[in-house]
């Protein structure tokens, strides 16, 4: 049984240190939210490495960081008295109640696709324009198109087989292939990312995260090149001075290690 109050604890001993921080440390007292926006970002993107990188301590780590610069967030709104830590806290948790009715209502839903097509419906109930209000504009363009398809999907507008986007794949690489040709850039770069796009979506049916796939591949791709530039000291060459036969004899190499 997981000890509730131990956590309670340690919550309320990280909101002491936080009011402590920003009365007496002169960095802490200078911080904004506007200062702080960049260095939660970079916090947010160092959590993904260690979630990608299966570092369960790494991630401990990555969490407490992150819900240091929301407890901070939280001070700097009650200072104004715009907003406190428990203002957050019952914000998110009367948003789970109501985006949960099939939990804390009458509702009845068979699978997790029925949960989010009702959370994309009730957000419109709630008053939101279109389903795609809340996709952040300064998300990366693979995390956000991915955010796009899903939301969409949430009402309907999707389709029906993985066959059906695969031959929108195909054929989005073939007027690709037609703009290439043709020497357009402004048309070749219009079409690519219409190609991205609809890989995007594919992957979608296929139940494969993009982002964490691609960056997977960066991983790996880092991992071999890394060992291509080691091997190359042994040898006393740049890669510089080497040939692509050579260099693909050590890449090789690198794929079974």
């Amino acid at each position: 049984m997981i000890d509730k109050s131990e956590q309670l604890n340690a919550f309320n001993r990280l909101l002491v240190i936080m009011d402590e921080l920003r009365a007496q440390c002169p960095w802490d007292k200078k911080q904004t939210m506007e200062t702080l926006r960049h260095l939660t970002i970079e916090e947010v993107y160092e959590l993904g490495d260690a979630i990608l990188d299966k570092d369960l301590e790494e991630v401990k780590k990555e969490l407490g960081d992150v819900l240091l610069h929301i407890v901070f967030y939280a001070k700097i709104g009650s200072e104004t008295n715009s907003f406190d830590m428990a203002d957050v806290c019952n914000s998110i948790c009367d948003k789970l109640i109501s985006r949960h009715p099939h939990i804390y209502g009458d509702v009845t839903v068979e699978n997790e696709e029925d949960v989010k097509r009702n959370w994309e419906q009730l957000k419109l109930k709630e008053g939101k324009s279109s389903v795609l209000e809340g996709v952040p504009k300064s998300l990366p363009a693979i995390v956000k198109a991915n955010r796009i398809q899903d939301k969409v999907a949430g009402v309907g507008f999707d389709w029906e087989e993985p066959n059906q986007v695969w031959e929108k794949v195909q054929e989005e690489l073939n007027e690709l292939q037609h703009e290439v040709n043709n020497g357009d850039l402004d048309a070749i770069e219009s079409e690519l990312g219409d190609v991205m796009f609809s890989l995007i979506n594919y992957a979608r049916f296929l139940k494969v995260n993009p982002e964490n796939a691609l960056e997977r591949t960066n991983k790996k791709f880092i991992k071999r090149f890394q060992y291509l530039e080691n091997k190359a000291k042994t040898l006393n060459k740049s890669l510089k001075e080497m040939t692509l036969t050579e260099m693909d004899v050590f890449w090789e190499e690198a794929k079974h290690i």
